[in-house]
């Protein structure tokens, strides 16, 4: 398995990193919709719909994530971004408390939609912050990433209390903790790197220089507890689907909504928050 999971890793990063390199947007983009047609397709599944249905939903999507990119967005970009927050808000976060609706249940449809409109969201913000740039985008992953990869070791070495037993029993609160300090010291050494480093493109170091240190820490816990609770809610995806993965499509790692899950909240979040500064 974790043979797998490192030559998967590998592949990917392969393909990724020279197109970030060379700032390549129409291959970028070329990538961004193939994974975004598998992450609708893996949506419809979660919620009950399979088969030819499932590839109807992804198809209809990737064209109109494509006519959406051909024709810009406009305006409408920061109002979907808008609603995508006010999405995780007002509908997935009470869900994490409430439940979900059952699967055969007209609720179920609706939580569907919505949360495939987060996705279409999410990727459209990928686009965004790369355009800005590769470094910003990059950046902002990384955050997330790193408040994945703190939570981890830090609930494996000194987790004791459940965070939300019954959705997803690994994670603790001690993990969620150490993910959100180990982010603070992250950031807060990029944003005090000297400037012939060049990470004044980075997302905390713009952040930093507009809101200062109280704003940054601020920003930074707001999107480590996003982040927790995309993971927490596609986890309870999948435990009323009764799956632990959303697809194989990515070997040794399961499926792309696996992988973005905790994206999802956060990156329309933080193009939002371009619209600011």
């Amino acid at each position: 398995m974790l043979k797998t999971r490192v030559i998967t890793a590998l592949l990917l990063l392969a393909v990724m990193l020279p197109i970030l390199y060379f700032n390549h947007f129409p291959a970028f983009v070329f990538v961004n919709v193939l994974f975004f047609t598998a992450a609708i397709w893996e949506c419809a599944r979660v919620f009950g719909v399979v088969g030819n249905r499932a590839l109807a939903c992804a198809f209809a999507a990737m064209a109109l994530l494509i006519l959406t990119v051909v024709k810009g967005g406009g305006a409408n970009i920061g109002f979907l971004f808008t609603l995508c927050v006010g999405l995780w808000c007002l509908c997935f976060i009470p869900s994490l408390a409430f439940g979900l609706p059952p699967l055969k249940n007209i609720g179920n449809g609706i939580v569907g939609l919505t949360y495939a409109i987060s996705i279409f969201g999410c990727f459209l913000a990928i686009l965004g912050l790369f355009l800005h740039s590769p470094l910003y985008l990059f950046s902002v992953m990384t955050i997330v990433w790193t408040a994945d990869i703190g939570a981890y070791f830090c609930g494996k070495a000194f987790g004791t209390r459940k965070l939300a037993p019954s959705i997803s029993p690994g994670k603790s609160w001690e993990g969620v903790i150490g993910g959100w300090l180990l982010v603070l010291m992250i950031t807060s050494i990029i944003c005090v790197t000297p400037a012939a480093i060049p990470l004044s493109d980075t997302f905390p170091v713009q952040l930093f220089n507009v809101l200062g240190w109280p704003g940054l820490f601020g920003v930074m816990t707001v999107l480590v507890i996003a982040s927790v609770i995309g993971d927490l809610f596609e986890s309870l995806l999948k435990r009323r689907a009764g799956i632990k993965d959303s697809s194989q499509l990515l070997p040794g790692h399961g499926g792309v909504l696996d992988r973005i899950d905790a994206l999802i909240p956060v990156l329309p979040l933080v193009a939002l928050l371009g619209f600011w500064f």
